[in-house]
């Protein structure tokens, strides 16, 4: 459904533009924006059964109306209301809404609709809906919005859009669909938005998952398809292992093993190298790249960061120093004579090895003989990069590494283009991190214990999941923490600060002064999560950590424990955290398993916040958040192979090839 979304009544220039801004053009556009939510007001709770931060609606009588009458400037105006029912009563309370002082009555019935919370003692909803008839509403949806559009007018602009469902046409051929029990694209779109029950819009959720999943599946597999037949590179990595300063671990032997595998087919690798914090992913990649230039090819290195690409570089020029193999360095921020030097090297053959960042992604990065590349935190990187640094080679080797722990049922489909290798053993005599999750109350001695470790010489990390203090979210911010800590230590204490809206030069210099002991606590958002290798780090305190998913603690944990001294990990919960935030808590506290946590946390969560931030190349994964059940997504790999078997360039399904395509671009019609 190409129309444009401005043919609907009431859309003109610049709710046209609002639109935009949510990458709305189109009415099918529109009919893709799904809820992020459903309120359900078919039936009523008792006030004597409302539960803190569970949304409910409830009937009551209004008893009292505080009316505002006046506000100081800068001062927030409040209208109270004291309710009932035959159970209980409860307060309501709007904020800066003078407005409605003369809309509610002493004696009249009201439906109110919200989230309940305690607050000193008392039962309150802060500005809940509200209506006479609410309960003829049944269950609504509630939409992502943008400035200048709310909730109600979200609502009539997609019952709008309803009228021209029937014009939608099932990309599902009815065979596929009736052999998986998923109802008709019409209908779904239909339940989706407007549910007139619980069981359809059940199968409307199912039946988008499935097209999601399924999508992803074929554009993967088509992208594994075309990869092409390399140079076998069958040099051994013997005489480097022998040389390296600490034994490989079983896992680490295998991993190399089959990479090495991989190598000396002619069939280009493309594998992905999944290993906990701390396994010895480096080690291995350090080995692939030795068989690479051994074969006579190239090798680069791709990193997130400045910073972590000068570590590498500092330690693979090192421990390749024996054996005469030339490392460059590449980044952004290098100077361009610099620059012009390292490019001329590297297309002249006179370097073997390129790290880099993104600064390897540039079209004057040519290379002479390019054999294999690696990209380390491949949840950094998106498909569409990994291929661009890929093109510069003649089909090069591909090897994929992340310390994001995923669990394999889920990689398995998210990673369907490339074969997965797992290190599954830590080397002996590491010391594992202690984990312990408290509240708001032992803050001052969670500092405390910050600064005695400070006091004897080691470092901390400190990280906050917003970067300014809001007004919308009640969580601690850097910015704030970072005047805070400098108040509580003084001058004994020397405290940092790195956040995403600095400069990067300004992020590389604050972690550049962590990295050599100039700073002794480093306040941080998630910027550090990868990225920084700082062994006299001990201590990460996570504020608020009920507003970061598994994975995202695991690595911030992660970023300590590099050194000998005992290191520690203190999640402190926020006075809102829910039971999900308390039970991953008590997760991390429990185990250090990456994998482990990531498979808790799949049954907490579902899979949808594994990567931080989506991928470029890869579905949004509207609904796959609400997915837990793995066996659709092997159903979904294994009818993707069963399409593609029959019609590799997807001719005879013309649908599914232009989602294929509106989600992969370039990358799939260049095989289609």
């Amino acid at each position: 459904m190409s129309m444009d979304v401005s043919a609907l009544k009431g859309i003109g220039p610049k709710k046209a533009a609002r639109l935009e801004k949510m990458h709305i053009s189109t009415v099918e556009d529109l009919l893709y924006l799904f809820p992020r939510d459903y309120q359900d007001r078919r039936s009523t709770t008792a006030v004597a059964d409302l539960h803190a931060a569970a949304a409910a609606m409830i009937h009551v009588v209004i008893r009292r109306v505080d009316r505002p009458f006046s506000y100081r400037r800068g001062k927030k105006n409040i209208l109270r209301l004291r309710v009932e029912d035959a159970s209980g009563s409860l307060e309501i309370i709007y904020f800066n809404a003078a407005y409605l002082g003369s809309r509610f009555h002493a004696g009249e019935r009201m439906y109110f609709y919200g989230s309940p919370k305690m607050t000193k003692g008392r039962m309150q909803m802060i500005q809940p809906a509200f209506s006479e008839d609410m309960a003829q509403e049944g269950i609504l949806p509630v939409y992502p919005l943008t400035a200048g559009i709310g909730e109600g007018e979200m609502r009539r602009i997609q019952r709008q859009a309803q009228q021209y469902i029937s014009t939608m046409e099932d990309p599902l051929p009815e065979t596929l669909r009736q052999e998986h029990g998923l109802v008709p694209l019409r209908e779904a779109l239909s339940w989706i938005h407007f549910p007139p029950d619980s069981e359809r819009l059940k199968k409307a959720k199912a039946r988008f998952i499935y097209d999601e999943l399924l999508t992803l599946q074929l554009g993967v597999q088509m992208m594994r398809r075309q990869t092409g037949r390399g140079q076998a590179m069958k040099a051994s990595a013997e005489p480097f292992i022998r040389h390296m300063r600490f034994p490989l671990t079983g896992a680490q032997q295998r991993v190399i093993d089959e990479i090495l595998s991989d190598m000396a087919q002619k069939k280009a690798m493309s594998r992905l190298v999944q290993g906990d914090v701390g396994s010895g992913k480096t080690a291995v990649a350090e080995a692939a790249l030795f068989a690479a230039v051994k074969s006579g090819r190239q090798g680069a290195l791709m990193v997130p960061s400045e910073l972590l690409a000068k570590q590498h570089f500092a330690n693979l020029a090192a421990d390749y120093a024996h054996f005469g193999i030339r490392v460059g360095l590449l980044t952004g921020s290098m100077p361009a004579a610099e620059k012009q030097r390292q490019l001329a090297a590297l297309q002249a053959g006179e370097t073997d090895i390129i790290i880099g960042t993104h600064a390897l992604l540039q079209p004057d990065v040519v290379f002479d003989r390019l054999g294999l590349v690696v990209t380390d935190e491949q949840h950094r990187f998106g498909v569409t990069q990994r291929k661009t640094l890929a093109e510069k080679g003649d089909t090069p080797d591909i090897l994929v590494m992340t310390a994001t722990p995923i669990p394999r049922t889920l990689a398995v489909v998210l990673y369907g283009d490339m074969d997965i290798s797992v290190i599954d053993e830590l080397p002996p005599g590491r010391k594992p991190i202690l984990t312990k999750a408290v509240t708001e109350k032992a803050r001052d001695k969670v500092y405390r214990f910050v600064g005695e470790e400070v006091a004897a010489g080691r470092q901390a990390y400190v990280v906050a999941p917003l970067v300014a203090d809001s007004e919308v979210m009640e969580a601690k911010s850097a910015k704030g923490l970072y005047r805070e800590l400098q108040q509580r230590f003084g001058s004994s204490v020397r405290v940092g600060l790195v956040h995403g809206e600095m400069r990067q030069e300004e992020k590389d210099a604050a972690m550049q002064a962590f990295a050599e002991g100039r700073c002794d606590v480093l306040v941080a958002t998630v910027v550090i999560e990868v990225g920084i290798h700082v062994a006299n780090a001990s201590v990460m305190v996570i504020e608020n950590s009920e507003h970061f998913g598994a994975a995202q603690l695991h690595q911030l944990r992660g970023r300590v424990g590099r050194g000998a001294a005992q290191s520690y990990c203190i999640l402190l919960c926020g006075k809102n955290a829910g039971e999900t935030a308390r039970s991953r808590a008590r997760i991390m506290t429990e185990s250090s398993d990456g994998f482990y946590i990531a498979e808790q946390d799949l049954a907490l969560r579902g899979p949808g916040e594994i990567f931080g931030e989506r991928q470029h190349g890869l579905p949004d994964q509207k609904l796959i958040s609400l997915l837990r059940r793995t066996d659709l997504m092997a159903d979904c790999r294994k009818m993707a192979e069963d399409i593609l078997q029959e019609d590799p360039g997807l001719q005879a399904h013309p649908l599914l090839r232009r989602r294929v395509e509106r989600v992969f671009g370039a990358d799939v019609r260049m095989i289609i």
